[in-house]
């Protein structure tokens, strides 16, 4: 039976001093008498839908020349679980374009990742699995009977114990095998220089962090606290990875940042809530992610994309209040940005009223108001201040 995760919880106010513990943005001010203005419309341009043809897409990563994207997708018809396709991107004139299917098409796929170079992807699939026939098997049968009976399940993601990572030629071709321990292996992603690779795995018992060289070789184990680490992303200039853990609340996911070698970690957020999906602004000391308020067990969280302003000159890594960016009322997650940070690309559930759609977990792109972010957004807290941060 795999371990699963379940992000969709509520719990007590954690009791950490130290970290930024979120609070409600409201819509800009608007003069007496008129409505406020969404956040959305202060930060970002009106978003454009980039995948279409898909039962749901999600989870998309630019190449370094922005000339591609990567994403996780179910096709209609096809296999039950996530495949990994990539597509042309152009960022002047960003919309739809032909997928093409890297991954190998069978068992669960996730987490694709271009090289630094961009000749391959990496990326996790459990495919080799023996029985993975069966497993695809009951994932349709309990699509077919949620269909029937109208049931709508909360999200949870599954440990497969046969994923493993791969890399692959961008047309599928010659595929290799990167991980071969028993357990999960996934959650990974290139080092700047691409000369290592960060990674998630329950190969000790506990879902941790480690790094490997890009061949996968050289394994070592950056996390080694109780509980979920996961999602991590080096730092533009790799002397950071920003990560997610549930390590002091189970399924209370928060935002934490460790030194490249695992020492130095920070929690970045905290309190009665999820955060997770951290991503680095490429130009910027910026970072991103998504989070939702839990406090009311009566009301359904919604996801939107959070950033704060953050320093390291001096070794230790702090961060000012957190901006919410979005507001809609559907669920925005996973956020990256393009290579030159013009550009933010996430997982949305949007109608798509004009084009005759239901909303649907899709890839949207938006050019960023940098200005108006970098105006509104705080400057990094001394530790005297955060303390007294209600």
């Amino acid at each position: 039976m795999w371990k699963t995760c379940n992000w969709i919880t509520a719990a007590t106010l954690l009791a950490i001093a130290t970290p930024w513990i979120s609070h409600a943005a409201d819509p800009a001010v608007a003069p007496a008498g008129q409505p406020p203005v969404p956040l959305e419309r202060r930060y970002l341009a009106p978003p454009v839908r980039v995948t279409e043809g898909m039962t749901k897409a999600g989870e998309g990563y630019f190449a370094a020349d922005a000339g591609r994207i990567c994403y996780q997708a179910v096709p209609p018809g096809g296999p039950p679980f996530y495949q990994i396709f990539v597509q042309d991107f152009t960022a002047a004139a960003p919309g739809p374009a032909v997928p093409r299917r890297v991954s190998p098409g069978r068992g669960r796929t996730t987490c694709s990742w271009f090289s630094p170079d961009g000749s391959r992807l990496l990326f996790a699939s459990s495919h080799l699995d023996p029985d993975v026939d069966a497993t695809e098997a009951a994932a349709r049968a309990q699509a077919e009977e949620d269909a029937r009976t109208g049931r709508r399940r909360r999200y949870q993601w599954d440990f497969d114990p046969w994923m493993d990572l791969f890399t692959a030629r961008l047309d599928g071709s010659d595929l290799v095998q990167l991980t071969k321990e028993k357990g999960y292996d996934a959650e990974c992603s290139f080092s700047p220089d691409g000369s290592r690779i960060l990674f998630v795995s329950d190969r000790g018992g506990d879902p941790d962090i480690y790094v490997m060289d890009a061949g996968g070789g050289n394994v070592r184990r950056l996390t080694d606290t109780p509980g979920y680490d996961g999602g991590p992303f080096f730092s533009p200039d790799g002397r950071w990875i920003a990560y997610r853990t549930d390590r002091v609340e189970k399924d209370l996911l928060q935002i934490h940042v460790m030194k490249s070698d695992g020492t130095g970690d920070v929690a970045v957020t905290a309190g009665n809530g999820v955060r997770w999906a951290p991503y680095w602004h490429p130009t910027r000391p910026w970072l991103v992610w998504t989070g939702a308020d839990h406090g009311d067990p009566a009301v359904r969280p919604n996801y939107d994309l959070w950033i704060a302003r953050y320093d390291d000159a001096d070794g230790t890594f702090r961060t000012g209040r957190p901006l919410r960016i979005t507001d809609h009322e559907g669920a925005d997650v996973l956020p990256a940005f393009s290579p030159d940070g013009t550009l933010l690309m996430w997982t949305a559930s949007r109608d798509d009223a004009a084009a005759g759609r239901a909303a649907s977990s899709q890839l949207w792109v938006s050019r960023v108001d940098l200005d108006a972010i970098d105006r509104d957004l705080e400057p990094p807290a001394t530790a005297a201040r955060r303390e007294t941060t209600p």
